[in-house]
């Protein structure tokens, strides 16, 4: 991948998405999309971060498949700020 197709994003998910196996979801579907960086649960209890870098046409499908969850969640938004990529994440994986 070159720096030119490289990019990144912060995005926020809220709804009902803690406790329900939405990270697993994340980390399944960035690494099928071959992304890097993270994902974690907001201090708030009904928010989940999710810091992506990649290619930017897998990075627009990792945000269609956030709106859609895992079977269990509420989508009630997904907020996300492109940013360019760091390169500091080498995988994809979940924070706690």
């Amino acid at each position: 991948m070159t720096e030119e197709e490289a990019a990144g994003l912060r995005a926020t998910v809220r709804g009902v998405v803690q406790a329900i196996g939405f990270r697993q979801f994340v980390v399944v579907n960035a690494r099928a999309l071959g992304l890097s960086g993270y994902v974690r649960n907001g201090s708030d209890g009904c928010s989940v971060e999710v810091v992506a870098e990649g290619q930017r046409p897998a990075l627009e499908e990792l945000v269609r498949r956030l709106w859609k969850g895992p079977f269990m969640a509420r989508v009630d938004s997904v907020q996300v700020r492109w940013t360019p990529a760091s390169g500091e994440f080498d995988h994809f994986e979940a924070r706690f």
